[in-house]
């Protein structure tokens, strides 16, 4: 399915406020841990890490805010 529903079920909601929350996490997680790594090949892939999860997050919030008005 490439469109968002008119309506999301309540079930649904729940899924992707915990999905919005996972990625949050580990966004800030990855940000943080950055601060002590040493080694520049590490943090470069931590930093891609923390950039997916933000990308994910996003992703997340145009669904939401795309409120079945579908394109």
């Amino acid at each position: 399915m490439n469109t968002v529903p008119e309506m999301i079920s309540t079930k649904d909601l729940d899924y992707i406020k915990d999905m919005l929350n996972w990625n949050f996490i580990a966004a800030k997680k990855a940000n943080h841990y950055l601060e002590y790594i040493e080694d520049q090949e590490v943090a470069a892939i931590i930093s891609q890490i923390n950039e997916m999860h933000i990308q994910h997050y996003n992703i997340l919030l145009d669904i939401l805010n795309q409120g079945g008005q579908n394109e």
